[in-house]
């Protein structure tokens, strides 16, 4: 297991940093962070509304070849740097998630 992101009972939560406004979207590998590296999320939506953080789930979601209603945003609503859970099973996330840096 590593710092960015931790088993949950129903699923896991990963440590993402989020660049809203980017020219391109998608992901950046890892960033470090104040209390540990976090995964780089590029979005192109503007943090109005919360389309950004709708954006920044469905990207992880589609990236972990999961729904879009699976991801949510646990921590952080109006930060850039968020804590995102996806539910699901957590063995097969966490390799879909290693793959993933």
């Amino acid at each position: 297991m590593t710092p960015w992101w931790r088993p949950e009972p129903g699923g896991v939560s990963v440590r993402v940093k989020v660049q809203p406004r980017a020219r391109r979207a998608g992901l950046q590998g890892l960033a470090p962070g104040v209390d540990g590296p976090r995964l780089k999320l590029a979005v192109v939506e503007a943090p109005e509304d919360g389309r950004a953080n709708r954006a920044v789930c469905a990207a992880l979601a589609r990236a972990l070849g999961m729904p879009p209603s699976a991801a949510e945003v646990a921590q952080g609503h109006a930060a850039r740097e968020k804590l995102v859970f996806i539910a699901g099973d957590p063995e097969t996330l966490a390799s879909r998630l290693e793959a993933l840096a």
